[in-house]
Parts: C-alpha cells; sequence; structure tokens
C-alpha cells in the first residue's frame, strides 16, 4: 500500500542510480534512457560538473529569499539574457509556472493598453501545464474534463494555420498575446513551420500583440540550437522556459524582452523558492557544460543519425505514419495505438514514452554519443517491427 495520491500511472519500476544515459533498478538491471525525465536530465544522469555544482553550493548556501539579491540568480540571469537576446529573467519552479508568468504579463500588458478583458490566443493541441490558467490554455479536451469552470480571456485556432489567427485578429478586439510551442511535445512532437512562426511575428508587430514561444521542452539546446524559435530566424517578447535549464532540480524562467520586459513591478509576481540559489547553481553549471562539451553541436548530430537510421530501418514497414522532429526531439507516428509499447520497451531495458495515443516520443539525455544513439535505434526498432506485427495479426485474428 502507497500513501501517494493516485495520479500517475507509474510503470512497475524503481530506478537507484544512474550515469550518463544510462539507469539502474533495485535489482541492478540496467536501461537506455531515452526519455531523460521528459526533456529534463539534459546532461544525463551524475555529471560530475553538475553534482560538483550542486555539493558546492549547497555547503554554501540553499536557499535565502527574494525579498533579498540572489548573486547566483542575477547570473543565470545575465546568461539566459546573453543566448537568448531577451532582456531579462523571471525566476519559478516549474514550466506550468512559467506560462502562469507570461500569461499574467500578457493580461498586464493588456490592461496598459486599456484592453478590460485582455485574450491571449492559443493551439489546438497544445500544452502548457496543470495549473487552471495553463489547463485552460492547453488544447485537449482530455485533460481539461473535470476541472470547470475554466479560465476566460482565451481564444483558440489550429497549430500552423495562419489564416485562422488573421481572421481572429480581423474580428477581435481584445486579443493582446500569442501563445504558442514552436515545437509542440505533449500532443506528438509536431513541429511548427519556419514560414508560421514569422508569420505569428508579422501579425504580432502589426497588431501590437506580445509572441509568447513556450519552450519549456523544446528549449536549452534540444533541438540542435538554444531554443527552437532560432531555427525561424525570430525573437518572441517572452519565452518560457523549465525542465532541462538545471539538468534535474526543479526551476522555471521566463524571458522578456522590450516593453514585455518591463510590465511586471514589485509586487504583481513572485514565488518563495523561484531562483534560489541551489537551482541557479545547478543551472549554470547545466548551460555552461552545454557549452563547454559541445552538446548543442551534438544534439543536432546524434538526432540527425538516430532519424534516419530509424527511417531506413522502419523503411517499408506498414503501420509506420512518420518519423520527424529536431535534433533529439523526436517522434515515431504509428498508424495505431501504441500506448503498449512503453511497458514492453521497459521490458527489454529501454525507456521511451508515447505521446496523443500513436507517437513514440524519444528526448534522449543531450550527452548522447554515436554508439548509444544506434543502440537505440536497433532496440526500438525491433520492438516496433515486433508491435506493428502482432497488432495486424490481432486485428485480423
Amino acid at each position: 500500500m502507497t500513501h501517494l495520491m493516485n495520479t500517475y500511472a507509474r510503470l512497475p519500476v524503481a530506478f537507484v542510480r544512474g550515469e550518463g544515459v544510462w539507469l539502474w533498478d533495485q535489482s541492478g538491471k540496467r536501461y537506455l534512457d531515452a526519455l531523460a525525465g521528459i526533456a529534463v536530465n539534459t546532461l544525463g544522469h551524475g555529471h560530475p560538473a553538475l553534482v560538483k555544482a550542486i555539493e558546492e553550493q549547497a555547503r554554501r548556501l540553499i536557499h535565502v529569499s527574494n525579498l533579498y539579491r540572489i548573486a547566483e540568480q542575477e547570473k543565470l540571469a545575465d546568461k539566459l539574457a546573453a543566448i537568448s537576446a531577451m532582456d531579462n529573467a523571471f525566476f519559478c519552479n516549474s514550466g506550468a509556472e512559467a506560462n502562469e508568468a507570461a500569461i499574467t504579463i500578457a493580461r498586464l500588458y493588456g490592461k496598459g493598453r486599456d484592453i478590460e478583458n485582455p485574450a491571449i490566443i492559443v493551439m489546438e493541441k497544445a500544452f502548457h501545464g496543470r495549473t487552471l490558467a495553463t489547463l485552460t490554455a492547453t488544447g485537449s479536451r482530455k485533460v481539461q474534463a473535470g476541472f470547470e469552470p475554466l479560465v476566460s480571456g482565451f481564444v483558440r485556432v489550429p497549430f500552423n494555420d495562419l489564416a485562422s489567427v488573421r481572421l481572429v485578429a480581423g474580428g477581435n478586439r481584445n486579443v493582446v498575446a500569442v501563445l504558442v510551442e514552436p515545437i509542440q511535445g505533449e500532443s506528438g512532437v509536431n513541429p511548427a513551420s519556419a514560414e508560421y512562426l514569422r508569420g505569428l511575428r508579422e501579425i504580432c508587430d502589426r497588431q501590437g500583440w506580445l509572441l509568447m514561444a513556450d519552450e519549456v521542452q523544446c528549449g536549452l539546446a534540444r533541438t540542435g540550437k538554444w531554443f527552437a524559435f532560432q531555427h525561424a530566424g525570430i525573437s518572441p517578447d517572452v519565452v518560457a522556459l523549465a525542465k532541462g535549464l538545471a539538468g534535474g532540480v526543479p526551476i522555471g524562467a521566463c524571458l522578456a524582452r522590450g516593453i514585455a520586459a518591463n510590465t511586471f513591478k514589485p509586487g504583481n509576481h513572485g514565488s518563495t523558492f523561484g531562483g534560489n540559489p541551489l537551482a541557479c547553481a545547478a543551472a549554470l553549471a547545466t548551460l555552461d557544460t552545454i557549452e563547454r562539451e559541445g552538446l548543442i553541436e551534438n544534439a543536432e548530430r546524434i538526432g540527425a543519425l538516430i532519424r534516419g537510421e530509424l527511417a531506413a530501418a522502419l523503411a517499408g514497414v506498414a503501420g509506420v505514419a512518420e518519423i520527424r522532429g529536431r535534433g533529439l526531439m523526436i517522434g515515431i507516428e504509428l498508424e495505431r495505438p501504441c500506448g503498449a509499447l512503453a511497458a514492453r520497451a521497459l521490458e527489454e531495458g529501454l525507456l521511451i514514452n508515447v505521446a496523443a495515443d500513436n507517437v513514440i516520443r524519444l528526448l534522449p539525455p543531450l550527452v548522447m554519443n554515436e554508439a548509444e544513439g544506434r543502440e537505440l535505434v536497433g532496440r526500438l526498432a525491433s520492438l516496433v517491427r515486433e508491435f506493428l506485427v502482432q497488432s495486424a495479426a490481432a486485428a485480423h485474428g
């Protein structure tokens, strides 16, 4: 019996240690981690630079309060501004909180323009978190069901569809911002086209709206650039970050530039734990290690290798719809639900995830090397072929 609330359908394994892209369970069995704690363990497990930074900071100071200056927080804000071309940062503890901060900025921005009921355009199939506001912004009735009444102030449109955004622009005077994932993660690794992101930037500029990028899952070197929006050559006004920022230590950040950077005033927003010395030290070590070890380039190279070899290994296999993604954010869409594959892969010592019922999602640590990437492909391709043959036989049985 457990006293944990029944909020997760957990797989039957508990891990006790990790090293690089590998994890070990209580019985000593080894697993290849192709999920990285859902894009969190940027540096894999037990990276010496991250471990050292956490140990040293814990000895000095774990937490004070945002009532005072925090040197590590200021240094991290400087670093994030440098790599993102944003002006400043607000620190919190999670992706949902980072998106909440973005939503709050948009509403304050709208109020400053004398808009009584500011609204934000959000996308179908989006996922922004599980607080009430981010739950509402999320484009999934399955996630929202049972939590009504939801929060007002959101206008939903299809993803990757500029015409629908232009239609809203022509008829809704309350809109103040657009919130978009450059790559939708939870709905099955769906990339926004570069033309779409550039078009959103153009519309927002023309309308005086804020363009807000949710990079909680796709940001921080995962796609082969620091941020996924950089592939389109644009700059958002607000960027939400979390997951991989501190390699596993909880932290979130909301970055802003221009007018959005000056919207918050003292007392408008806050967080007790947000940006404490320990989390910021871990984040600084993570970002420094990404640069020092060339992990941005590694994500691009190993991601291309995995996608290419999967395409070759699964070529002509009936039931494989598409292999897509950028860098080490990869989706393999099948033509039938494949949730059972996560448990089957676990039996074979491989950690994967299934999103949107029929998309195998891969989010490996950025430290994965070529040999490990090839091993991932070999194990996964075999499992996919086996699953599709068995499910096809069952369907005709």
